[in-house]
C-alpha cells in the first residue's frame, strides 16, 4: 500500500478570500481618506518639554525672533502667546528681549488693554485700571499685578513658558500658579 497525503478541504475559500481581500481594500481605501480628515480637527501639538510654545501673530503664524528684535529699544509687541491669550514682548536697550513677557488681561474683570506709550502705562479702557511698565498695579479697580510669562529666543523664534518662579515685582510666589 502506497502512503498518500490526505486531501484535506483547504483552511479557506476562494469565497473567503475574495472577501478578505475586498475588506482589505476597503479598509486601506477608508483609512487613507480618513487620515488626512482626522489631522484636520486634531490641533498640533507644540509645546515644548518646559510647556512653551511659539509665540505667533493674530493669524496664528510663527513669528520669526528678527522680526520683533529689529524694532527700536522700548518697543512693546503684543503676540499671542499661552493659550493664545495677548501677550507683551519688550525689546531691550541691548536688543534682546526682556526675560518676561506681561500677558494682557486685567486682573480685575480679564479685559485686554492697550499699552500707553504717552503715559508708560498699560491702561484698561473699561474700568480705569493702570499699571506700570513692569505690570504692578498704579491704580485700581484691579486688585493684583498682570500675570508673567517666561519668553526666550530659541532658534529663529520666540518660546513662551508659563511663569511659575517667584515673581521678581514682589518677591513672593506669584497669584497665579
Amino acid at each position: 500500500m502506497e502512503k498518500s497525503l490526505p486531501l484535506e478541504s483547504p483552511s479557506m475559500s476562494r469565497r473567503q478570500l475574495l472577501n478578505f481581500l475586498t475588506g482589505a481594500a476597503v479598509a486601506a481605501t477608508a483609512g487613507a481618506a480618513l487620515y488626512p480628515a482626522g489631522k484636520f480637527f486634531v490641533p498640533p501639538q507644540e509645546v515644548g518639554e518646559d510647556g512653551s510654545i511659539v509665540a505667533k501673530d493674530i493669524n496664528g503664524n510663527p513669528i520669526p525672533a528678527r522680526q520683533i528684535l529689529d524694532s527700536p529699544p522700548g518697543t512693546r509687541a503684543l503676540v499671542a502667546g499661552l493659550a493664545g491669550e495677548p501677550t507683551y514682548l519688550t525689546v531691550q536697550e541691548d536688543g534682546t528681549l526682556h526675560p518676561w513677557g506681561i500677558v494682557d488681561n486685567c486682573t480685575h474683570l480679564g479685559c485686554t488693554f492697550p499699552w500707553n506709550p504717552n503715559d508708560n502705562q498699560f491702561q484698561c479702557p473699561c474700568h480705569g485700571s493702570r499699571y506700570d511698565k513692569e505690570g504692578r498695579v498704579v491704580r485700581g479697580p484691579a486688585p493684583l499685578p498682570l500675570r508673567l510669562a517666561h519668553v526666550s529666543v530659541v532658534g529663529d523664534y520666540i518660546r513662551i513658558s508659563p511663569w511659575t518662579d517667584i515673581d521678581p515685582r514682589t518677591g513672593k510666589k506669584p497669584w497665579w500658579v
